[in-house]
């Protein structure tokens, strides 16, 4: 009886599996990946207990404003550029981009290159907008010299 209530009713099962893997990967996904998938609350957290801070959007997502004091490395860089990082192997990374998909990418590259504690801050830039954090904004060439001739 059970196996005919299942074959009427074989998208409603499929759906089922889906929606439990869904939720399986969302409870121990984490531990595939490799790295952690961090809230703008943890992050602050991380950044306050000295993570070091790597933006991988391109330099005109860059200049609109970035977290903390972080380094700018845009994703397409990055597998040249990783050696810039590599005194920070045993340190805690938080890797951001505009809403977390390319940092993912980033995160797994730097997990692939030895780096031990990485994070990728979920939903990057446009939820730490959403929780209310502020963004630094960069200061130009121009500015950087005319104030070191004002001090």
């Amino acid at each position: 009886m059970f196996a005919d209530f299942v074959a009427q009713n074989v998208l409603l099962f499929v759906a089922l599996a889906v929606i439990t893997l869904m939720l399986l990967y969302s409870y121990v996904g984490d531990r595939f990946l490799g790295y952690q998938q961090v809230s703008p609350e943890e992050a602050t957290r991380l950044y306050n207990q000295g993570a070091i801070v790597v933006d991988v959007r391109s330099d005109a997502e860059f200049k609109t404003g970035y977290i903390g004091e972080a380094r700018h490395i845009s994703s397409s860089e990055l597998k040249d550029k990783m050696s810039t990082l590599d005194h920070f192997k045993d340190k805690q990374i938080l890797v951001y981009c505009q809403s977390g998909a390319r940092s993912g990418g980033a995160a797994s590259q730097l997990v692939k290159a030895g780096f031990s504690q990485v994070a990728n801050l979920r939903g990057g830039v446009l939820a730490w907008k959403m929780a209310g954090l502020p963004l630094n904004q960069p200061v130009s060439k121009k500015a950087r010299r005319k104030g070191k001739g004002a001090a």
